[in-house]
């Protein structure tokens, strides 16, 4: 197994990126390979929810968005922020205004002119109230007029005024040559935020002329990045092909292959067949029953392992009884054994999570998690003693007015099937059973159906995850705000959501401390249940060159070669 531990190292560069912005620096791509051109297939993912920038919010998709798109700024293999569709960008020394000038003679795939008016078009559309996007507030939040741009909602989250998205303080000069940004409050991450896969400029004619349908089919998916679809079988596969229209951040010649393909396959043992048979370069579902063998190949192997930021963590549906009761809450969170699941379910591949946001997250003071534990006096939110957990899980219950599960409805416990999902659904349906003496109904949901469901409310108890885009702790932490279009569980306090206002200030200990006192107050709520950190695992062959992976979990592939 080759282990790349990356975390150590990239703090430095984090911690100067997040905590105060910087101008961009000159930076390089891998080196290119062979000059002639090559074709290169891989599977990350099963067939993408949507491939629309705005309304992705999935991992998987998002490793397809970032072959296909290109932001203002992008990130290089260092995870350093680098120039993209923009050359250079200034930012106000009160850190409010920020201005971006574009790269002379930028096209869409179609051949027409890109420039800075189609950012301005983008970012706005992010605060559509009837496209709903759930990065909207995360992304374009601490823009100046944001709220305006929604309407004003109250406390349950419907307008009070009426939506003008023209009221965000984005705009694009006469000639398209610079955009103009106002924040609402200094964001020293904002760079970071631009970079991101959700602020992918889209076509505006495109888009109106065809709906949501654009982003479903070759001829209306125009797009801007090193590649362009060529060809899209739903559940099976997407091809790409290099964007002859591409200018970007780095050097075009770069990109040496002509055509890469996404195998859509959720199933991993098809996956792992058809990385076998040599189909497929790099498969990102290992059969889980495979890895104590790849494991086992030290020296030269082809199974990778590497730290992401992220936690695997269960929702609870908080509009539906009896997740609306603390002690139910509490009960689920603390009757599962976190380090049975980690080192043995899921082989050591992960590792178990007893506060929601993991190590790796950098704060003003050092590490998040190391501060959140110093400041709970020296322990984690979730004991690490089981078997007290368990003795006060079982209490909770009996709070709840449910003693050894007496009277309790049956949980039904909604996943998708893949990698360790399965596996973990049956243990939570074993331990709640033993530990508990409550029923839980296993519901497998296909991919493409299961995070619009959770999105929904459709659903009492679901499987969730979520690797950080960003690192900032206020990226996981916000999930779970009132109004935040990831919060799946429907996650309502006041207090918490006080506190997440309380961040959005230019002083970085200010922002960490309100940080610290959200995480406190949504894990003293039982607002989830952290399982696991995320790590993430795959197989590549050695002739795939000029790729790199990221600790917030992308694949970046367009350099990729066959040498």
């Amino acid at each position: 197994m080759k282990a790349k531990r990356l975390i150590a190292a990239l703090l430095v560069v984090c911690l100067a990126v997040c905590l105060g912005a910087c101008a961009p620096k000159d930076g390089g791509a891998p080196d290119a390979g062979p000059a002639q051109p090559s074709n290169v297939t891989v599977q990350i993912g099963p067939n993408p929810e949507t491939l629309d920038p705005a309304l992705n919010s999935a991992v998987d998709g998002g490793n397809m968005l970032i072959t296909l798109f290109e932001t203002l700024l992008i990130i290089d293999q260092d995870n350093r922020v680098q120039p993209g569709q923009a050359e250079s960008y200034t930012v106000s020394d009160d850190g409010i205004e920020w201005t971006f000038t574009m790269r002379d003679g930028l096209k869409w795939s179609d051949g027409s002119e890109l420039n800075a008016k189609d950012f301005e078009y983008t970012f706005k559309r992010l605060c559509d109230v009837n496209l709903a996007a759930p990065y909207g507030e995360t992304v374009v939040g601490m823009i100046a007029g944001y709220q305006d741009a929604i309407g004003n909602p109250d406390a349950d989250g419907n307008p009070t005024t009426d939506p003008d998205i023209e009221k965000l303080q984005v705009s694009a000069s006469e000639d398209g040559k610079t955009l103009s940004i106002t924040l609402a409050y200094p964001c020293p991450y904002f760079d970071k935020i631009v970079a991101f896969g959700t602020m992918s400029p889209v076509q505006k004619a495109t888009v109106e002329a065809n709906g949501d349908a654009w982003a479903t089919k070759p001829a209306t998916y125009v797009c801007n990045g090193p590649y362009m679809i060529k060809d899209w079988t739903p559940g099976e596969r997407i091809v790409c092909q290099k964007n002859p229209n591409y200018k970007g951040g780095w050097d075009s010649s770069r990109i040496v292959t002509d055509t890469l393909t996404f195998l859509l396959l959720e199933d991993s043992a098809a996956a792992y067949a058809a990385y076998n048979s040599g189909d497929a370069l790099l498969i990102k579902d290992v059969p889980t029953e495979e890895i104590p063998s790849l494991k086992k190949a030290e020296d030269g192997g082809e199974f990778y392992v590497d730290t992401i930021l992220g936690t695997y963590y269960l929702n609870l549906n908080f509009s539906k009884a009896p997740f609306n009761d603390v002690n139910v809450r509490k009960a689920l969170n603390l009757a599962i054994d976190r380090d049975y699941i980690a080192n043995v379910l899921m082989q050591g591949t992960y590792s178990p999570a007893y506060n929601f946001v993991g190590p790796g997250v950098s704060d003003a003071d050092g590490m998040f998690f190391d501060n959140a534990v110093a400041d709970n006096g020296g322990d984690t939110y979730i004991s690490k003693d089981y078997e007290a957990n368990k003795a006060a899980a079982q209490e909770a219950l009996a709070a709840a007015g449910y003693p050894n599960g007496e009277g309790f409805p049956t949980i039904t416990y909604s996943t998708n099937d893949s990698g360790y999902h399965k596996v973990v659904a049956e243990y939570l349906q074993k331990c709640y059973q033993e530990v508990l003496g409550i029923e839980l109904k296993i519901d497998i949901v296909e991919w493409a159906s299961f995070t619009p469901m959770r999105r929904a409310g459709d659903y009492e108890m679901a499987r969730n995850g979520w690797v950080m885009d960003y690192n900032d702790a206020s990226n996981m932490i916000e999930l779970l705000y009132s109004t935040n279009g990831n919060n799946d569980g429907k996650y309502n306090n006041p207090a918490f959501d006080k506190a997440i206002d309380d961040s959005r200030v230019a002083d970085t200990k200010a922002h960490f401390q309100a940080l610290h006192d959200a995480e406190k107050i949504m894990m003293e709520d039982y607002a989830c249940v952290p399982v696991a950190y995320y790590t993430d695992f795959w197989l590549q062959k050695g002739s795939l060159k000029g790729t790199w992976h990221s600790p917030y979990g992308y694949w970046y592939l367009q350099y990729a070669y066959v040498g």
